[in-house]
């Protein structure tokens, strides 16, 4: 069952009457919106994906080899959990929804998708230690949530492409986007996070192809 989002609202509007002072306030207020959502799971979650990018086409293939190492992400972004901020300070899990896998491991697999879909490289995959690659390229999430007050999802990624052997820090950015939600239901904060996440990939994957 999809949680209903006018609940997280009315009980952030009471607990910010309590006038919790600082820091105390923003930890009760976390927790007091993770226990609602968490109370309402009573059926099984309904599982969204995240796509690749497909329309990312640099000038011209490269022969440059590339691992693509698993993100680091931070908790609740380390799960399968879709996440949404109430505020800048506070988040909460959405209940009866979730990613078909861990995030960090999913867009790992939707970002070597999208290398792939450009034709860019000689060739990408995941380092398991029989690879021998020329570069790898490291990533953190920094967010991957839907901005309840705003409607809008947010991803930001930084990314530093790394040469390998020397290990050698070739640049580093950190790119990001935002997607408009059409409802605050599951269905569509997880299409308004792909939209995001497909806008980032496909910056990341130009900007790697000036740089290899």
């Amino acid at each position: 069952m999809i949680p209903d989002v006018s609940m997280i609202r009315r009980r952030f509007r009471a607990i910010m009457a309590m006038r919790m002072p600082g820091a105390p306030r923003i930890a009760a207020l976390a927790l007091s919106l993770a226990l609602p959502l968490a109370g309402c799971a009573s059926s099984p979650p309904a599982t969204y994906d995240l796509s690749a990018n497909a329309s990312a086409r640099p000038a011209r293939a490269l022969g440059a080899q590339v691992v693509v190492t698993e993100p680091v992400a931070t908790a609740p972004g380390d799960s399968d959990r879709i996440v949404v901020r109430p505020t800048p300070d506070t988040f909460a899990t959405l209940s009866g929804a979730q990613w078909t896998e861990r995030l960090p491991r999913l867009i790992q697999t939707r970002l070597l998708q999208s290398f792939e879909n450009a034709r860019l490289l000689r060739f990408v995959s995941r380092p398991d230690g029989r690879v021998v690659a020329q570069f790898s390229l490291n990533t953190e999430i920094r967010r991957f949530d839907l901005d309840l007050s705003r409607r809008a999802a947010l991803v930001e990624i930084s990314t530093k492409l790394v040469e390998e052997g020397a290990g050698r820090i070739v640049a580093a950015k950190i790119f990001s986007a935002r997607a408009p939600a059409t409802g605050e239901d599951g269905a569509s904060i997880a299409a308004a996070l792909d939209a995001a996440l497909r806008e980032v990939m496909g910056q990341i994957v130009l900007w790697t192809a000036g740089r290899v």
